[in-house]
């Protein structure tokens, strides 16, 4: 098994045996990441429609929605403040894939995650699941498998994760190129793709097999592109990209503003309140981690105004920035899907000679491209909301110019100002 770490590349005996936890870890990611689903799923039927109708009450009224989204956050800030493993570093300093946390830190992380989640905060779950992920799985194979290198065994939970998550296990390939690189293992760069392929493709079907298709919408076909559609799709990648780049520097003063509180019971609830007033100007449509709200939006997409579509777009990325500045757990990318997808249909709406597939995908690529910083995902995840894959070669074209209006933009990231507690070292 030298071959795993040595310099000439894995080999074919390895290969075949490292598949085998690959494949484990696939499965077990994309269990972990239902279960966690369902849990949240679970409390936020009771907290949002159980518990209202049996108190005779609307359960999106304007005050259930503000007393909720308060406690939320309340419940959540005294989770990072007394519960051991304090829920993690804040999401606001944390990457996609980051280095494994202790496990002792998982049981805080997922509670404030499915309070989160639950309890309608504008953030995904793909920061801590990938987190929760990655620390089980290298502590469990740290202690029964010590002889598959732990920077190997993140990287597979990483890349399970996102396959899970988003059902693209090639995407997931592709995105965990550069951390395939940093293992020096040698040899072609298929073989040191293979694992992470693998584990990917098995936590994708996983959830599939689990009745949960992470993207399963669909729109028009969007056929031959004609020479008009680079230049709609360049508008709208380009005015969302913009609309990203904005939040990227509003992002550290309202984060600062926060934690000026100091408490992170005063600054969660605080941020709650401010999340409830939001989404009760924008309605029920702009809570949540926003995956559901936005296949309703493309489902229906006539029911909707241009004014209402903008008012959508404008409120969930104030809403992904509060939650993410006031300490709440969760993913920017899955409410930046919803954002694009609402400022998508909204040029949709101004311009409807262009076809709703490109409107929908160009949304999504050009805010998903700000927020995740990786071409990869922004390009397959555009793909995997509209469900055609004739609009890729064009996409590949358009993605040029957002790219470089990103590209020399700072990350939609709070820089860790110090080693984080609870991280496994060396």
């Amino acid at each position: 098994m030298s071959q795993v770490s040595g310099g000439s590349g894995p080999g074919v005996r390895a290969l075949a045996l490292l598949s085998i936890p690959a494949l484990l870890i696939g499965v077990v990611s994309a269990i972990v990441l239902w279960l966690l689903n369902q849990l949240a799923g679970l409390l936020q039927g009771y907290v949002w429609s159980t518990l209202p109708h049996a108190l005779g009450i609307e359960p999106y009224r304007s005050w259930w929605t503000l007393g909720i989204l308060t406690l939320t956050g309340a419940a959540v800030g005294l989770v990072v403040w007394l519960v051991p493993g304090h829920a993690g570093p804040d999401s606001a300093t944390t990457e996609l894939a980051a280095p494994p946390l202790a496990v002792g830190v998982v049981p805080s992380l997922a509670l404030a995650t499915v309070i989160s989640l639950a309890g309608g905060v504008s953030l995904g779950p793909e920061n801590p699941i990938i987190a929760i992920n990655t620390a089980l799985t290298v502590g469990a194979l740290a202690r029964f498998a010590k002889i598959v290198p732990p920077q190997l065994v993140a990287l597979l939970a990483s890349a399970a994760t996102v396959g899970a998550l988003f059902g693209t296990p090639v995407a997931a390939a592709l995105v965990f190129t550069g951390m395939v690189a940093a293992l020096k293992t040698g040899g072609s760069l298929w073989d040191r793709l293979f694992l992470p392929l693998v584990a990917a493709g098995a936590g994708s079907v996983t959830m599939y097999l689990l009745g949960v298709p992470p993207l399963a919408f669909h729109t028009a076909p969007f056929g031959v592109p004609h020479a008009i559609d680079f230049l709609t799709g360049t508008l709208v990648a380009g005015v969302t990209a913009l609309l990203g780049i904005g939040a990227v520097y509003l992002f550290p003063l309202i984060h600062r503003a926060f934690h000026a509180l100091r408490n992170p019971v005063l600054f969660t609830a605080l941020g709650g309140l401010v999340l409830g007033v939001l989404a009760v100007i924008g309605g029920p449509e702009t809570m949540f981690k926003g995956l559901a709200q936005a296949g309703d939006l493309i489902t229906d997409p006539g029911a909707y105004t241009a004014g209402t579509l903008a008012v959508f777009a404008i409120v969930k990325i104030i809403a992904l920035l509060i939650a993410a500045s006031a300490g709440f757990r969760g993913g920017r990318i899955f409410p930046a899907v919803f954002v694009g997808v609402a400022g998508g249909l909204f040029w949709h709406a101004v311009i409807p000679s262009m076809p709703i597939g490109l409107a929908i995908a160009c949304g999504v690529l050009g805010i998903v491209l700000v927020v995740s910083r990786d071409g990869w995902i922004a390009l397959f995840i555009a793909i995997a909301v509209t469900g055609d894959v004739t609009l890729l070669p064009l996409l590949c074209i358009l993605i040029l110019p957002a790219w470089l209006l990103v590209t020399s933009v700072p990350e939609l990231r709070i820089p860790s100002p110090a080693p984080v507690p609870g991280r496994v070292r060396g």
